[in-house]
């Protein structure tokens, strides 16, 4: 599969669920990234990869003059509809982290939620986030830790997904420092700072019913298996968070997360 058909189907599968019931559980680190960039007042704001709406609505909220650019088009008319509520103005765009449809040097911040890392050609969506970002202007990012509890969830998943196309970047090398620091280091002055986000549930069986409704690229897993493969991968969840992450007769599930915040030189 080309990068572009990738693309195409990152687009479809990412708005084939209720994304916005998922990001409640990374509210945290919405919260997070906009605290490191400080004050929003008046700054001109791009989310990449914005989703609905988690860091682009407290943006706004704080003053900013916000863009947010996703692949799904279900994803931006779920995010529009959420801004027109709560009576905030956003431009929200379907847009392309590797061809961004926005001027050079045009934002003083740009920021990207576990968003960027998932663009399969990193050296052009690394060089789009420099290339948007003013002289002076606030990079701020998080992304996963490769070993930290989403890696160990993306091991479990491997053995039941389709390989990457070829050439296409590993999404958790976001989360490597000197990966970040490979993509971005000439044109950003770089700082790292792990942290952690927990998602809580009753139980694997629970967690199992959330995330296959409401998680697109995992219901989607689900639907291209058959009966017999579907259930194997049922269980193998459950099993996989019962046994690594129940505490005290709930699931607990500790995700490791970088944030990674730089300068434009």
């Amino acid at each position: 599969m080309a990068f572009e058909e990738l693309k195409q189907r990152q687009g479809v599968v990412w708005g084939a669920a209720p994304f916005e019931v998922c990001a409640e559980t990374i509210s945290d680190v919405h919260r997070a990234v906009v605290e490191a960039v400080g004050d929003a007042g008046g700054k001109r704001w791009l989310d990449v990869a914005c989703g609905t709406g988690g860091v682009t609505e407290l943006a706004a909220a704080g003053g900013a003059e916000v863009t947010g650019i996703d692949l799904a088009p279900a994803l931006i008319e779920t995010a529009k509809h959420r801004a027109a509520d709560k009576g905030l103005e956003i431009d929200y765009r379907v847009g392309d982290a590797e061809n961004l449809d926005v001027g050079d040097a045009d934002f003083d911040v740009v920021t990207s939620t576990f968003g960027v890392m998932f663009a399969p050609d990193q050296g052009r969506a690394a060089a789009e986030l420099a290339r948007v970002t003013r002289s002076g202007g606030t990079l701020a990012l998080s992304t996963w830790i490769p070993d930290g509890g989403v890696g160990a969830m993306f091991q479990m998943l491997l053995p039941f997904q389709p390989p990457l196309p070829e050439g296409a970047g590993a999404p958790l090398d976001w989360g490597r420092p000197e990966h970040v620091t490979a993509l971005l280091g000439d044109a950003f002055d770089l700082s790292f700072e792990p942290r952690t986000s927990t998602d809580t549930s009753e139980s694997g069986e629970s967690m199992w019913q959330f995330y296959v409704d409401n998680f697109g690229p995992v219901k989607t897993l689900a639907g291209m298996l058959d009966d017999d493969r579907r259930e194997e991968l049922h269980r193998t969840w459950v099993d996989f968070f019962e046994t690594n992450y129940r505490s005290d007769g709930s699931i607990e599930y500790v995700r490791e997360w970088l944030l990674v915040t730089g300068t434009r030189r």
